[in-house]
């Protein structure tokens, strides 16, 4: 499905709608003949209602321009923009021809596009070693989805060529390909050279202890990752100590996914351990959701949000937690808020705003879950905070508490 975005001439699948007509900078005489080579163009790229005078001589195509055109838009323009700069061609088994085309458009690519959509096109390594061509020069892209693909160990070494070279994307999905060993290596060898790349999702592939020892190396030496996510890489508690060494030494890190991986309770008290040992770690979330771990493990566990008050951990269950003690520690954290506020005359809202320096209803999910572990108005534990996060938080990242404005008692 295109968002957006059209490619004239591009029909690589009778499937692939097409857009509306979108504006372009060129004269509008245009050639007789057309090809599938011609190019895409971002709808956003010619809004009459934010573009700005440029002095004669200046390029219209620069990053700063795009960046610049952004903060003229109110929050829900800048939405529209966004939309209007993402094209989505998933699903739409393009295969080599349609990534030679896409790379050749991305080499001499003009537009506002951030944000491409490429998921189960049956792209191969030949496809990975074109994207690998485009992607080393194209620093205009931001998000890159290339999931459901059949990308094996060649296509990761492509791809780690240009994780080493590229200087513009923040977010790649390559979850569920062929990456092994091979591949593993060489993309992380690539994420050791690169500086721009936040959120990685490497999920459903065959990484196994010898890709996740040379990620626990791009973990100590790389500081942009924000989000990575390895569940289902076959990485036992050998791979997690490596993970965990990397861990000690990493200053970004905000979330890490490791479900579906055969670890055990010893290697998830490595992971959290580790994070007691870095007083710099940033670590936010850890998803262990399938690793049963005991009331030791819970101990050690609270001994380290004592340090870092922003941790959670996600674990699949206690063992030997009788049904009683659980009752105890899922008692609803709203009804506890609100009676606080009753008590003391004030209302809910004037509670979370005392939570946030700025007095702001808006904070991110680690602060906020910092604040809630540190505050002793209302005493609560990890899991009454996670469940007044479910409730409160965003899509965005954000937990919101404005919307208790209307929520009757």
């Amino acid at each position: 499905m295109v968002s957006g975005l059209r490619a004239p001439g591009f029909q690589p699948d009778t499937r692939l709608e097409s857009g509306e007509a979108a504006v372009k900078d060129e004269p509008e005489t245009e050639p007789a003949a057309r090809n599938s080579d011609e190019t895409f163009y971002c709808e956003a790229e010619a809004s009459v209602a934010v573009e700005k005078e440029k002095p004669g001589g200046e390029s219209s195509e620069t990053d700063l321009e795009i960046e610049d055109t952004e903060k003229l838009f109110t929050t829900g323009q800048r939405e529209l923009y966004l939309e209007a700069c993402k094209l989505n061609i998933s699903n739409n088994d393009l295969g080599l021809k349609g990534a030679s085309t896409i790379s050749e458009f991305l080499q001499r690519n003009t537009s506002s596009l951030l944000n491409l959509q490429l998921s189960g096109n049956n792209f191969k390594d030949e496809s990975a070693e074109l994207f690998c061509q485009a992607f080393s020069a194209n620093y205009r892209i931001k998000t890159l989805d290339l999931s459901h693909n059949e990308f094996s160990d060649k296509g990761g070494e492509h791809l780690g060529q240009m994780l080493a070279l590229n200087i513009g994307l923040q977010s790649l999905d390559l979850s569920w390909n062929q990456f092994h060993t091979r591949g593993a290596v060489a993309l992380c060898n690539g994420l050791r050279a690169n500086v721009t790349l936040q959120k990685l999702d490497l999920s459903m592939n065959g990484f196994g202890n010898e890709g996740a020892t040379a990620l626990g190396e791009v973990l100590r030496l790389n500081n942009s990752l924000v989000y990575i996510d390895v569940s289902s890489n076959d990485i036992s508690n050998e791979g997690v100590i490596k993970i965990s060494k990397g861990l000690e030494f990493n200053e970004s890190l905000k979330v890490l996914k490791l479900f579906l991986n055969p670890v055990s309770m010893d290697g998830a008290t490595l992971l959290i351990l580790s994070i007691k040992r870095n007083p710099k770690s940033k670590m936010e979330e850890i998803d262990i959701s399938n690793v049963l771990v005991s009331e030791q493990f819970v101990k050690i566990l609270d001994g380290v949000c004592a340090i870092h008050p922003q941790l959670d951990v996600t674990y699949k269950a206690v063992q030997g937690f009788s049904a009683k003690k659980e009752l105890l520690l899922w008692t609803n954290p709203m009804k506890l808020i609100q009676s606080y506020a009753d008590q003391h005359q004030i209302t809910v809202i004037d509670f979370f705003k005392s939570l946030n320096p700025n007095g702001k209803m808006m904070m991110s999910v680690g602060d906020f879950r910092k604040a809630m572990i540190q505050q002793d108005k209302v005493p609560m534990n990890l899991y009454q905070v996670r469940e007044l996060i479910k409730k409160l938080a965003e899509k965005t990242g954000m937990v919101n508490f404005s919307f208790l404005k209307t929520e009757k008692r």
